[in-house]
């Protein structure tokens, strides 16, 4: 078997954790010392994230999309292929070097799409965009950390809170999708979800395209057309 080649490392602000980026072949993996968090060869999780958020979408012009945690590039890719060419999508990636990794190892991975001119990159935490400005986004997808339990950021235990989720509901647009990726099933948070005001569905996904690999959960919560909370 071919070994894992190191190709870079770097630490997660305000964490103190490190994270790897790897190299196999053609394969490409980031971790931190005892977990991967992503893969190059399961995505279909990361892909599903856009595709069923933009498919529940009522509005489809003229879209504002924020998306945190940029990974490698997968999330991103499906959202720019479900918008229209007047898309606005911002990506928001806390660690600079993931943004570096992108533009230099992994962007042909999922077709460039940080080249795209719907896309703009902020290196800050998702939760400062979010709490920025009211009824702003038609989707929140958030891919930080390995969802709500935070596993390399404590803080994003605020995020997924709940003021991180009445701050999310507060800056969608009526109508908007909050939608969330774990690497595991949580329904402490779905009961939260639902008390912040949130119309909740919950999805079982496979990691891989093929309906192979692990099972990864996928919220998307719609804030009502009503008054917000």
């Amino acid at each position: 078997m071919i070994p894992w080649e190191k190709i870079d490392r770097a630490s997660v602000p305000g964490q103190g954790e490190k994270i790897t980026l790897l190299k196999r072949g053609n394969e490409f993996s980031i971790r931190t010392r005892e977990t991967e968090l992503m893969n190059s060869r399961a995505h279909g999780s990361e892909d599903a994230l856009a595709e069923l958020t933009l498919s529940r979408m009522n509005q489809k012009e003229n879209i504002k999309i924020l998306i945190g945690g940029l990974g490698m590039g997968y999330t991103l890719a499906a959202a720019l292929e479900q918008s229209g060419p007047d898309a606005c999508i911002v990506v928001s990636e806390l660690v600079p070097d993931v943004v570096k990794w992108n533009r230099k190892y992994l962007g042909h991975l999922a077709g460039m799409p940080l080249l795209d001119s719907r896309v703009s990159v902020e290196e800050k935490d998702v939760a400062a965009i979010i709490r920025r400005q009211s009824s702003v986004w038609n989707a929140i997808l958030l891919d930080v950390d390995n969802g709500p339990a935070g596993l390399t950021r404590k803080s994003n235990n605020q995020l997924y809170g709940r003021s991180g989720l009445k701050a999310a509901f507060l800056a969608l647009r009526p109508g908007g999708i909050l939608s969330v990726w774990s690497a595991a099933e949580d329904e402490i948070f779905t009961q939260r979800l639902t008390r912040c005001g949130f119309k909740t569905r919950t999805v079982t996904v496979r990691a891989r395209k093929s309906g192979k690999g692990g099972r990864h959960t996928i919220w998307m919560a719609e804030k009502p057309d009503s008054k917000p909370i």
